[in-house]
């Protein structure tokens, strides 16, 4: 994504959460809402400008180049515990919840750890607004057959993709573009959490399934002996 584009992109995903924001304020300004209904509206914008605060801090780390990620040996499960435990106060107010699937002997892999945390922030976000009627998103991390690498991913059982959708977004993970058939997910996430994979020497990806989709970061098992 060159550097027009990508404040294009940046300027259309941070439209939505403003227009929002816009909404509440004047909802909150009309002096008709209930004591319960102001505290619901204040929650509301405190959330939504934080996920927008989260795109705009991740774009800024992603565009530049500059900075150095030190990459030690993380545990992925305790990330995706952090994250859950960081939005399950959102998924609960949108009526979903997120959990963390239990894995044993797990390897820690190389990373740095608030970039993972970052990149799945941003498929759990998008996740959100895809659950099944349920309202379950689960993070999973798994341990590849060669045994060289562990995904991460967060699966939502939310709407299904026809093929021909499926192969565009495979081809445009790495360009922020729009998700087909998805317009709540971030295109821009995407494209950041790619970026960040990158800079961990991993990558990211999706899987297409029948109710639903996973969003995937893969990185390299540690060697080291400590888990920190």
């Amino acid at each position: 994504m060159n550097r027009v584009s990508a404040i294009g992109v940046a300027a259309h995903e941070l439209k939505s959460p403003l227009v929002l924001l816009r909404q509440l304020s004047l909802e909150l300004s009309s002096g008709e809402l209930t004591d319960q209904e102001r505290e619901r509206v204040v929650w509301q914008m405190t959330h939504v400008s934080e996920r927008a605060l989260r795109l705009t801090s991740d774009l800024t780390r992603a565009e530049n180049q500059s900075t150095f990620f030190d990459l030690l040996p993380v545990n992925p499960l305790d990330v995706a515990r952090d994250v859950r435990s960081e939005l399950q106060g959102l998924y609960k107010a949108h009526g979903r919840s997120l959990k963390v699937a239990r894995v044993r002997n797990l390897p820690p892999v190389i990373a740095n750890r608030d970039l993972l945390r970052r990149i799945l922030l941003n498929f759990a976000d998008n996740a959100l607004h895809y659950a099944d009627v349920e309202g379950t998103v689960e993070l999973r991390a798994q341990l590849l057959e060669e045994r060289s690498s562990v995904r991460i991913s967060v699966r939502d059982y939310g709407p299904h993709m026809p093929l021909s959708n499926w192969h565009k977004l495979l081809g445009s993970l790495s360009h922020g573009q729009p998700v087909h058939q998805r317009p709540q997910s971030s295109g821009l996430g995407l494209y950041i959490a790619n970026d960040f994979a990158l800079r961990m020497d991993g990558r990211i990806g999706a899987i297409r399934h029948r109710d639903g989709a996973s969003f995937y970061v893969e990185l390299p098992v540690s060697r080291q002996l400590t888990l920190l």
